[in-house]
């Protein structure tokens, strides 16, 4: 099976002054195709800043990050964009949807972005809400949206562009059990339906135990649980 991200040797280095601090000391990772993997560890140990180097959002200070084979950090800055909105999706604790627009504007959005057609776009939205369960909220704005549902879209818009991967900060941290237990039975149930490999950071150690694999991040490493 072939793996969707390749993490060789990473290092993050952040200089203020004088002082400088190493945040990720030489990570290494492997995700195969499909794979369910949670990533958990105290809080300030680097997880957010791993998902930002492996989703091509920041630039390592040393080692390389693979996806699909390709080494995202050779590409120029217009080149992994494009990548990016083609390979990756991403989910946040906070849904970080456009208010001002409805559910199928905010899915289409990573569409419109790489010039599709609206009207090609929005159809894709609307197959996406529908996988999620949404198909009666295309016209609702967020404001008139559950957290729940918010986060329902933002899943719909992460999986849109059909990525390989989809990397998810605390998918489930701003929500009460029972919706964390319906956005966690969705995430499963795409995974196996789509193929998409998942890497959700999260402090649910509870939800952790229950994906495909589990890692701690410590000291800069990534670490068997």
């Amino acid at each position: 099976m072939s793996n969707v991200l390749v993490c060789q040797q990473l290092v993050k280095e952040y200089q203020q002054g004088p002082i400088q601090t190493q945040v990720l000391t030489g990570l290494d990772l492997q995700v195969p195709q499909g794979e369910l993997l949670a990533i958990v560890g105290s809080s300030g140990c680097g997880k957010s800043t791993f998902l930002h180097l492996a989703g091509a959002l920041d630039t390592p200070s040393s080692g390389e990050v693979l996806i699909d084979g390709v080494n995202i950090y050779q590409l120029s800055d217009s080149r992994r964009a494009a990548f990016r909105n083609k390979h990756l999706g991403f989910i946040y604790q906070f849904h970080h949807l456009m208010m001002e627009f409805s559910a199928e504007e905010n899915v289409a959005m990573p569409l419109l972005i790489r010039g599709d057609k609206p009207k090609a776009a929005l159809k894709q939205a609307q197959q996406a809400l529908d996988e999620v369960g949404l198909s009666h909220r295309l016209k609702h704005r967020p404001s008139e949206l559950s957290g729940g549902e918010r986060q329902r879209v933002a899943i719909a818009r992460a999986l849109v562009t059909k990525p390989s991967l989809i990397l998810a900060d605390e998918p489930t941290g701003n929500l009460d059990f029972d919706t964390a237990e319906q956005i966690f039975q969705l995430i499963k149930e795409l995974n196996r339906s789509s193929g998409t490999s998942f890497v959700i950071v999260t402090h649910d150690l509870t939800l952790a135990e229950r994906m495909d694999r589990q890692l701690k991040l410590d000291h800069g490493k990534l670490i068997d649980v």
